[in-house]
């Protein structure tokens, strides 16, 4: 398993080795001490959400406020997404930029995120399954969401499929709202709350 942190500070993509023969395919997704190593602390797993999209559903950009916020460990466990995370920590040397990878059940790749980062993702494949690992249950009090075709932001979604958006994904804030609103969480407040993960 290699893991190597991303663009964002706070994401890494995981990579595992695959052992497959003719009786089919072997992979440890994730692996604690390894995530450790590389992470600087462990998962402690409170929630597994599991979704499944048809093409061109988006979901998010979801995120939580701190503390305790949500870190997440996303794969894609049957077909193809493209999966983003978003730097809406005011403050990161990085803020509002994106990084976006390619999950699928092929290279079986997973993304981590830390608490505080954004995370969206469209389905390129017809009935895409992704797994969620979360440091937290979900907390309808601290869950908010950025509306994903926000121009501020500008991710580049596939230009080859008409985004499908819940209720909910369409009617939320841009980035600018949510901002002005104090909805998003600092940058500083993250560091902090990283530290404590070290302790």
């Amino acid at each position: 398993m290699q893991i190597t942190e991303m663009s964002i500070e706070g994401a890494f993509l995981v990579t595992p080795k695959q052992f497959g023969d003719n009786r089919g395919v072997f992979l440890e997704l994730f692996k604690q001490d390894r995530f450790v190593e590389a992470v600087g602390h462990p998962l402690n797993v409170k929630q597994t959400n599991c979704s499944v999209s048809a093409r061109g559903v988006v979901r998010g950009i979801h995120y939580a406020l701190l503390p305790p916020s949500q870190a997440k460990y996303v794969t894609c466990t049957s077909g193809a997404i493209l999966d983003v995370v978003i730097d809406i920590r005011v403050g990161s040397p990085t803020y509002l930029q994106w990084e976006a990878v390619r999950l699928d059940d092929v290279d079986r790749q997973a993304v981590y995120l830390a608490e505080g980062l954004g995370h969206a993702f469209m389905a390129l494949s017809e009935g895409a399954t992704v797994m969620y690992l979360c440091s937290e249950p979900y907390n309808p009090g601290r869950e908010f969401a950025i509306h994903p075709l926000d121009p501020e932001i500008g991710i580049e979604w596939p230009v080859d499929l008409e985004p499908r958006l819940s209720p909910k994904d369409e009617e939320a804030p841009p980035l600018a709202q949510a901002a002005s609103a104090d909805q998003l969480p600092s940058y500083d407040d993250c560091l902090a709350f990283y530290k404590e993960l070290w302790a």
